[in-house]
């Protein structure tokens, strides 16, 4: 697959050609010709680096993260999950990421006692049985909110993996209403029925 290539789309204050319009209305009002090469060429496209593009990437996904964070916390007092907010960019596509938001334990269904993690993507697709987390990436959609079962890492290098035990790939639950999410999280936290019973009829 070849390397994306990412330009600065800001547009300019002037565009080329009410610059050039204004250069000979400057002309014909005072005789003068502007020398400056500003007015006559167009400006050209400054490329990104990978590096830029995921540090924008990054800051745009952090402050959804805090944003989702504040929703979900300002629910209701009881339930309350620590902010543990960091982000990570697909590595060919750094335009592409996710955030991680929270994470906490859970009675889940049949499951006794489930550690999850909460994630924001800007894109959807589907969730892998296998170390390629993300197939099928869709661009359609703006976000995805999702959560996953986790436990310690096998590996060294990850200090948490995907529990696939649960559910067989660890998915717990994956939607792009950010208000379906909203209510599965409190669902998740939620410390007994009775409060379940209230975050289903919302």
């Amino acid at each position: 697959m070849a390397k994306l290539r990412y330009f600065d789309a800001k547009i300019p204050s002037k565009s080329p050609e009410r610059q050039l319009i204004a250069a000979h209305s400057e002309f014909l009002r005072t005789g003068r010709i502007t020398r400056d090469r500003r007015h006559w060429l167009a400006e050209e496209k400054r490329y990104l680096t990978h590096e830029e593009v995921a540090a924008k990437t990054g800051r745009k996904l952090e402050a959804a993260g805090e944003k989702t964070h504040q929703h979900i916390n300002g629910f209701h007092r009881s339930i309350q999950f620590p902010k543990m907010i960091f982000h990570r960019t697909l590595e060919d596509s750094p335009h592409l990421g996710y955030c991680h938001v929270t994470a906490a334990r859970t009675k889940f269904a049949h499951y006794e006692d489930v550690s999850w993690a909460f994630y924001i993507a800007n894109f959807y697709s589907d969730i892998g049985d296998n170390d390629n987390f993300f197939e099928r990436i869709d661009v359609g959609y703006s976000r995805m909110y999702f959560a996953v079962a986790i436990k310690p890492g096998e590996d060294s290098t990850e200090k948490m993996s995907i529990d696939r035990s649960v559910r067989g790939n660890g998915l717990l639950f994956r939607t792009h209403d950010p208000q379906a999410a909203i209510r599965n999280i409190l669902l998740l936290g939620a410390r007994n029925e009775q409060l379940r019973e209230i975050i289903r009829q919302l």
